[in-house]
């Protein structure tokens, strides 16, 4: 069985893309109500960036449109909190 870098991409960038949802988690059940932190915007980013790379290697424009439209949002998310505290 041969290894398939693009394949361990894919589920690397997929996991750090999901795991923005524990981050959010925690920090819910911490402040017990519903909060996003900052590190969810960066997970989101960052998941979100590899698997751009990732549709793009499959010229999946549906898969790329998707991923590049939601790194906008985190984009600008990111810029808005800036400057606020690390809960915020």
């Amino acid at each position: 069985m041969s290894v398939d870098p693009w394949k361990i991409l894919g589920f690397s960038a997929q996991a750090l893309f999901f795991a923005r949802f524990f981050v959010q988690w925690i920090a819910s059940e911490r402040r017990k109500e519903v909060t996003v932190p900052k590190a969810f915007w960066y997970f989101s980013a960052g998941g979100g960036a590899l698997l751009l790379v990732y549709a793009i290697h499959l010229r999946d424009p549906v898969f790329i449109l998707g991923q590049a439209g939601g790194l906008l949002i985190y984009a600008r998310n990111l810029m808005l909190s800036k400057g606020r505290g690390a809960g915020a």
